[in-house]
């Protein structure tokens, strides 16, 4: 074994340090938990290096002692014990290192004062919120890393306990030394904070996260928009075709409709033809929901216009769980054969059960699902002919 494995002053202190920043000092200090005397076997020389070692060996053990409280008068101190050696006799070897008490190990890595500020830091809180009691025995490092604007979190959360889901924007609250950007930059402690310091009915447990502070606190956030296209001259709002507006206000415009397309490509959504009595939706991706509240809707024939993939599959089938009668457009067996020179790759295919699929989209499914048409067959909507797009709305059109 090298010299250098064996145990020194330093490795001491490493070890301490890794307690430190492990957090287990100072959770330890604030609970009283009994960690010292604490001690552990060293690592120390084989007895065949004795013999063959043995300056190295004795110049370890006096660097081992210099480090000890035998000669500075704090820190750790060495267990040993004699050994019999049969060429060299009776000698005395280190075995174990001894820090007596949390003091002696602070005193070795230098954090006496620092773990002061904690201690008070966490008392103090402690009289504000002592149900954060097991917060700040589990998060210690964190609730250290946020010293410096701790004063303003408790702020923060003091003006919450008051005032639980506020109805407003973050922008609208009013707390002394306080900005925005202070709570936005900091959702996620104030998250996890507020889901310990709440009860549960001031809290809509459904968000999740720091990017959902907003809904799980009751906050408002920035509201998410519809876009649309009236695709009838004579359906126009005030002359206005393309708009985007608050879900809430698109639920209340019960828009004389007969057919709603529902498209995810923005140009094609732009490009999508006129149609008598109709309206198309597009961008929505997976916030499909947002059309859920939206009743007026389930009037119309619908349609839904997506990738001839996997996931545009999946989509389709969310729809149906907020409008039973939509219809798939371009999304059939039949186009996507007709452009395989046309086809991607889906990366990350579905492999979900959707249960809302007709027969024939199910079959089509499980083909692309199970890769028996190509591995991660994909069409994209904006790939198909705009030619192809003209003729089968005028088939659909036609219908009886």
């Amino acid at each position: 074994m090298s010299p250098a494995a064996w145990t020194t002053p330093d490795d001491v202190r490493d070890r301490l340090r890794k307690m430190w920043n492990s957090g287990r000092l100072m959770s330890a200090a604030l609970s009283g938990e009994t960690l010292f005397p604490y001690e552990w076997k060293i690592v120390r020389p084989k007895s065949v290096e004795w013999g063959e070692r043995f300056d190295e060996v004795r110049r370890w053990i006096r660097n081992l002692s210099s480090g000890s409280m035998d000669s500075v008068g704090y820190g750790y101190q060495v267990r040993w014990e004699e050994i019999d050696h049969r060429v060299l006799g009776k000698n005395r070897m280190p075995v174990r290192v001894v820090v007596p008490s949390l003091e002696d190990a602070l005193r070795l890595i230098g954090k006496g004062r620092d773990l002061e500020r904690f201690l008070a830091r966490a008392r103090d809180t402690l009289v504000r919120f002592p149900s954060l009691s097991g917060w700040l025995l589990d998060h210690p490092f964190v609730f250290e890393s946020h010293g410096d604007d701790w004063d303003r979190i408790l702020a923060v959360l003091s003006w919450f306990v008051r005032n639980p889901r506020p109805e407003r924007y973050l922008r609208q609250l009013d707390i002394e030394g306080v900005d925005t950007k202070f709570i936005e930059s900091r959702r996620g402690i104030l998250g996890d904070l507020l889901d310990r310091l709440l009860p549960e009915e001031s809290r809509d447990l459904r968000f999740t996260g720091a990017r959902e502070f907003e809904g799980r606190f009751g906050l408002l956030s920035k509201p998410a928009l519809l876009r649309f296209r009236i695709l009838d001259p004579d359906l126009r709002i005030q002359g206005l075709s393309d708009l985007s507006v608050p879900a809430r206000e698109f639920s209340g415009l019960s828009l004389p409709v007969e057919r709603v397309f529902i498209t995810e490509n923005e140009i094609n959504g732009l490009a999508f033809p006129a149609v008598p009595g109709g309206i198309v939706l597009f961008g929505l991706g997976y916030a499909l929901e947002n059309l859920g509240q939206v009743e007026w809707l389930s009037r119309s024939d619908m349609f839904y216009w997506g990738d001839i993939d996997t996931h545009g599959m999946a989509m389709l089938d969310r729809l149906r769980g907020y409008f039973p009668r939509v219809q798939s457009f371009l999304m059939d067996r039949e186009t996507l054969l007709a452009h395989r020179p046309l086809w991607g790759r889906e990366p990350r295919p579905v492999k979900a059960q959707l249960s809302r699929l007709t027969d024939s989209e199910r079959v089509l499914y499980d083909d692309l699902k199970d890769n028996r048409l190509g591995n991660g067959v994909r069409l994209e909507q904006e790939r198909i002919p705009y030619h192809r797009v003209l003729e089968a709305l005028s088939a659909l059109l036609v219908k009886p």
